[in-house]
């Protein structure tokens, strides 16, 4: 499920996924879209559902070596609130957080 906040009149999300390839956590910023309006008749439906993301963030999920990553999306110009990139910035650090406390339990030499 995605995270939505709205700020400013606008609307953002962060969603959450396993990227294999880079055996990485992707953390995931963009501008929320209104959700279908037959939703509207659905009891706790989402109102807004996450866009194309224009910031990812990878965070490694197996080897604590390599340094969690942003990564910039966008062909066109945003401008991110720095409330909406503070929020960004606390999920991407919680997800280190959470990576580096299960490396730490199954090799306790990682600090």
């Amino acid at each position: 499920m995605p995270e939505l906040r709205k700020h400013a009149g606008r609307h953002y999300a962060i969603q959450f996924h396993f990227v294999l390839p880079d055996n990485a956590w992707a953390v995931e910023l963009s501008e929320a879209q209104p959700a279908p309006a037959a939703w509207s008749d659905i009891p706790n439906a989402e109102t807004h559902l996450p866009g194309s993301a224009f910031l990812v963030a990878f965070v490694p999920d197996e080897d604590p070596n390599p340094e969690p990553t942003v990564h910039i999306h966008s062909h066109d110009e945003h401008v991110i609130p720095y409330e909406i990139m503070r929020w960004f910035m606390e999920q991407v650090a919680g997800q280190v957080e959470r990576c580096r406390a299960a490396f730490a339990l199954e090799d306790p030499a990682v600090e």
